[in-house]
């Protein structure tokens, strides 16, 4: 080898800097986390407005979706456990309203 036909240029050479990684600079989704307390809410605890509370955050999460992968999956679980409050509220089983005497 001779260094003569070497077309390689040793001052032009630049230090490695690895590329920044911009989803862990991204601020969390409240929102999104939100929708799934409220979801979790509606499920366990019999609330109504937190299973519509739990669909709106996750409209308002879907609509602002930065990563769509690791998003796309909360947004469906919460909407899951929306739709399981609203469905259990509205068509399970009817809570005493009154108590006969």
């Amino acid at each position: 080898m001779s260094h003569g036909s070497d077309p390689r240029q040793p001052s032009t050479a630049k230090p490695y800097k690895p590329p920044s990684i911009a989803s862990q600079d991204l601020p969390p989704d409240y929102s999104s986390f939100l929708a799934i307390m409220f979801g979790v809410a509606g499920v366990m605890l019999r609330y109504k407005l937190g299973s519509w509370l739990a669909i709106i955050c996750c409209a308002q999460s879907l609509a602002n979706m930065r990563n769509v992968e690791n998003d796309l999956k909360q947004i469906i679980m919460a909407m899951t456990f929306a739709i399981m409050g609203l469905v259990s509220n509205y068509f399970g089983h009817a809570r005493q309203a009154q108590v006969q005497s």
